[in-house]
């Protein structure tokens, strides 16, 4: 029981980035929404930080989380925008990653050959991540810094479609090999 109550804690965790998103958009003094930012990054490490040390780390909870990430991203920068805060090209740049990983995510899912496919995240999407939440931080807090953390951002999010997509590649690749021979049996021995 005391194990199924953390992982109700964990994704309760995760899952509050929702609320912190509705937020975002009902408040408008930059400071409060810096603190919100600030509250969503920590949720975020929190999270990842006791799943991965507790040994709790799950299918259900590694979905969860970016989900809750992606939602509380998307809707702080549509607001920024909507609030002539960044202009479209920017977004668009920002979110570069996360629209080449959603079309990565659908394809995997409507092709049978990749549904078995574990998708997981990589350390090139976690720093983009990062980068964006220091991009809203500027946006609301510094702006002369948005420019050159949006190219950043938008540079480490080409690299981290091409390391997410030549990862899932590779787990293709492994699944339709056929399995190696047990060591010391004879080449030709081992049934079909």
């Amino acid at each position: 029981m005391h194990r199924r109550a953390s992982l109700v804690l964990l994704n309760a965790l995760s899952l509050s980035r929702l609320p912190l998103a509705a937020v975002f958009i009902v408040v408008s003094d930059s400071r409060l929404r810096a603190l919100l930012v600030v509250l969503a990054a920590a949720t975020d490490f929190l999270d990842g930080w006791i799943a991965r040390h507790r040994g709790l780390a799950t299918r259900w909870g590694a979905l969860i989380d970016p989900v809750a990430d992606r939602a509380f991203m998307v809707t702080a920068f549509l607001v920024c925008l909507l609030d002539g805060l960044i202009g479209p090209v920017e977004l668009t740049l920002l979110l570069l990653r996360d629209i080449g990983t959603a079309i990565g995510f659908i394809v995997a899912r409507l092709r049978p050959d990749m549904r078995a496919i574990e998708l997981k995240a990589r350390m090139l999407g976690k720093l983009v991540t990062t980068l964006q939440l220091a991009v809203l931080l500027c946006v609301l807090l510094y702006p002369p810094l948005v420019g050159p953390l949006v190219a950043l951002v938008c540079l480490l999010s080409l690299a981290s479609v091409v390391d997410y997509t030549r990862a899932v590649w590779g787990q293709r690749q492994r699944q339709q090999r056929p399995p190696s021979p047990p060591l010391g049996a004879p080449m030709g021995s081992v049934r079909k």
